[in-house]
């Protein structure tokens, strides 16, 4: 299929071939009819990729300092490999659109195939052929309303939202700044509500547009006494600011025309220095409005379909569109008259050079539009012609192509002798983008194309958390070895399933527990390699915070933040000493609304003696090292510092290595692992370590949860 990306490393806009996506569950997929460009959200992206890096770096100083923060901790070659793969990653634009339904992902209810619908939200209702959209962000068109005007129907949403939070009444005045196309739907939507309404705009054109619809407008010159003379010297009831400019002389404007105590909304993009005078002085009330309403950034709504209840939140960000629909269909909202352009999809690009301002053309709303042909085959192939020079021992397919996967393991595998066969993504774009920069023979949204392909012997699963164990069990009983990221499964039934799986098929299975093929990490365990006595182990984590809507903390999508991430550390522990835990005590500080069990101390137990400690913090500074083990044991004494040094005391002797060229986590020599594993039939880490360390960390989360009881692994 077709699809429009922006490359922010290098400011291009082009239409892509990407495979069509697979729709999961709680998710449609959407033949898309039309498309509307945002003059406002897309021109900011489109603009900012265009800046060299310099002005890249000069517009986001709180990036910079991320950058500059992650190179002290891991080194200046890793933090400036991540960050070029992150600039590098194609944008999918567009976040509003309509089309029909052509298939249906589990828990679906209420939606059918062949249903026209509206769709909604960034990274979902893109300007692609076919896109796959939650079915929060969609909302069903009746039959009299046209495709083009539907696809109105998000930034309607917003403007809705925007109105709303303003809570104008019936009969009161309404000023709205900024008379494009977002400022023209909100007039029309405030007039639709019994509102008076006055336009102010800069450009006298638009000034003119908005007279054709019958409404009372002024230019920016004119504001302030216009405003007054149209609200007999009140002042405006509400003041909804749709501008989208740098400069803070719309929320300046605002204050003047706006009535004692009025309300201010900011639905467009402006600076928000307020004057404290005139607010002060009028006792006004400024709220910066969050895109279309209750549900926006929050993933239980969006991406997992938790609704609100309507007896506590009335309009939601998917009722705002249902609402945004009805009005469309009734004709209380009219935009047929504000489309000014119309562009295929293969000629997107000239869009952004509407919007822009390099084809000086005036416009209000731009479309895309999109073939009426029959339907693509879900998972297509996109092939990208390979030569291979050597018989590789492993011919590999990736199902996963998120942030870890281009970041960190991909740029390795692209070093191996390994065949880089087929890569997967459900969205398709990012395997599509990952096979052409990491030379794939071709991309794919299915992840069964990979596991079924006989040119594939390995399948590594990079996905999230929750598709880990049945994926493996997929690949073992295609006969194909597999690698999978932490954690193997995310609860007990998962790993039961695995289990029986290993018993049934002979094909190699290992987690990327990459620490424990560190160089530093092979140096400590051979500094311990003679040891007669039983080890203690400290391994102090400086994780970081994240929010807690985050789907790690989800326990069936991420399985939490010691399942998730925790196996890890637990897993080096268990390396050093050479088996897995027998048993673990796990005592957590108080969650206190802000925290989910990510501030844990947990002490293993081996059947050796040995005693293993790890404390998993997420209340730290995050330019502290992440990771620190110190480890003592027949008369001597490790530390290893976050992988860049080793320092091993004995008989009063002190030998440090360090790594000149920065952190070694051990992803390379991982992989190494795995070619040599595949060529001998050894596993590279011990089942019973794999398994062991996955029962530990749901031992520790028992633990947990009984109070810091001691509990069997």
């Amino acid at each position: 299929m077709k699809q429009l990306l922006q490359n922010i490393k290098n400011g291009q806009a082009v239409v892509a071939e990407v495979p069509v996506p697979s729709p999961r569950k709680g998710m449609a997929l959407i033949k898309t009819s039309a498309s509307l460009v945002s003059a406002g959200t897309e021109r900011m992206v489109v603009e900012f990729a265009e800046k060299t890096l310099v002005g890249k770096a000069r517009s986001r100083p709180d990036l910079v300092k991320q950058v500059i923060d992650k190179a002290l901790r891991e080194g200046l070659l890793n933090t400036a490999q991540a960050a070029f793969n992150k600039l590098d990653e194609p944008m999918a634009l567009g976040y509003s659109s309509a089309g029909t339904i052509i298939e249906l992902g589990e828990n679906m209810d209420g939606f059918h195939v062949g249903q026209r619908v509206a769709c909604a939200g960034g990274g979902y209702a893109s300007h692609a052929e076919y896109a796959v959209v939650p079915r929060n962000l969609l909302a069903p068109i009746p039959d009299n309303l046209d495709f083009e005007s539907a696809a109105f129907a998000t930034l309607g949403a917003i403007a809705l939202h925007g109105f709303r939070l303003a809570e104008p009444k019936l009969g009161e005045t309404v000023a709205v700044i900024g008379i494009g196309l977002l400022g023209l739907i909100t007039m029309q939507l405030a007039a639709a509500a019994g509102c008076r309404v006055i336009g102010i705009d800069v450009d006298p054109k638009r000034v003119e547009l908005a007279e054709t619809f019958g409404f009372d407008t002024c230019s920016r010159a004119q504001a302030e006494d216009s405003v007054q003379a149209f609200t007999v010297n009140r002042g405006a009831d509400s003041v909804v600011i749709c501008a989208d400019t740098p400069s803070n002389d719309p929320v300046t404007l605002a204050g003047s025309i706006a009535r004692d105590r009025a309300k201010v909304v900011a639905t467009g993009a402006v600076g928000l220095e307020i004057p404290r005078k005139i607010y002060f002085e009028k006792e006004l009330s400024f709220i910066n409005s969050r895109s279309y309403g209750p549900g926006r950034y929050d993933p239980l709504y969006e991406e997992s379909g938790v609704d609100y209840p309507i007896g506590y939140i009335r309009w939601t960000e998917g009722r705002n569109l249902e609402a945004v629909v009805d009005l469309l269909a009734n004709g209380k909202l009219k935009v047929e008259s504000l489309i000014t352009h119309r562009l295929p999809i293969e000629k997107a690009e000239e869009a952004y050079e509407i919007i822009t301002g390099k084809k000086e053309e005036p416009f209000i709303g731009v479309l895309l539009t999109y073939k009426e042909t029959g339907n693509q085959e879900i998972g297509t192939r996109i092939e990208f012609p390979k030569i291979i020079s050597h018989s590789p021992l492993v011919k590999l397919g990736v199902i996963g192509a998120g942030l870890y996967a281009n970041a960190t393991l991909l740029p390795v595998l692209k070093k191996t002798d390994m065949e880089l066969v087929g890569i997967a993504s459900a969205g398709g774009l990012k395997a599509q983008h990952s096979a052409k920069k990491f030379a794939f023979s071709y991309a794919t949204s299915s992840a069964d194309e990979i596991i079924n392909d006989e040119n594939v012997n390995t399948v590594a699963v990079l996905t999230r958390h929750d598709l880990h164990s049945e994926l493996v069990i997929k690949a073992l009983e295609a006969g194909k070895h597999v690698f999978v990221e932490k954690p193997l499964a995310v609860n007990a039934e998962q790993l039961a399933k695995v289990e029986e799986a290993l018993t049934r098929h002979s094909s190699l299975i290992t987690v990327g527990f990459n620490r424990r093929f560190a160089p530093l990490a092979r140096e400590l365990e051979s500094f311990y390699a003679d040891r007669v006595e039983p080890l203690h182990v400290h391994y102090r984590i400086n994780a970081g915070y994240i929010p807690l809507k985050h789907w790690l903390h989800d326990p069936e999508q991420g399985g939490g933040r010691i399942i998730g991430e925790g196996c890890h550390f637990i897993d080096f522990v268990t390396f050093l000493v050479g088996e897995a835990p027998i048993s673990v005590i796990a005592h957590a500080l108080p969650d206190n609304g802000k925290y989910r069990e990510d501030n844990v101390s947990m002490t293993f137990t081996f059947s050796d003696g040995s005693i293993g400690v790890v404390d998993y913090l997420a209340n730290g500074d995050k330019s502290v090292s992440k990771e620190r083990v110190e480890v003592f044991g027949g008369g001597k004494v490790a530390t290893l510092n976050d992988y860049r040094s080793l320092e091993m005391v004995h008989n009063g002797k002190c030998k440090t290595i360090k790594n000149r060229l920065g952190q070694d986590k051990g992803w390379k020599d991982e992989m190494l692992a795995l070619e040599k594993a595949v060529k001998s039939g050894e596993p590279p880490i011990p089942y019973e370590q794999l398994i062991g360390v996955t029962k530990a960390s749901f031992a520790a989360v028992e633990s947990l949860r009984k109070g810091g009881e001691k509990v069997k692994v």
